[in-house]
């Protein structure tokens, strides 16, 4: 499996994931899209440590950069 992340992507995936699981452990979202947030924050997680998102090879996208020679 192949990185298709970029550094940038990475880590704003990962500061938005932070963001969503505080906000529902702090209570500030609940219920049932509380529960959606913090499945789409885990996810997000993942794919940050991986560099790698599954959504991105149907589409085209790749936000790594060009590896230099």
């Amino acid at each position: 499996m192949k990185k298709n992340m970029g550094n940038l992507d990475r880590i704003l995936r990962f500061v938005v994931a932070a963001a969503l699981i505080a906000l529902y452990y702090n209570g500030t979202i609940s219920g049932t899209l509380g529960i959606v947030l913090v499945v789409l924050a885990i996810i997000f997680f993942l794919t940050s440590f991986m560099g790698f998102c599954p959504l991105y090879l149907p589409l085209g996208i790749k936000t790594c950069g060009a590896k230099r020679k």
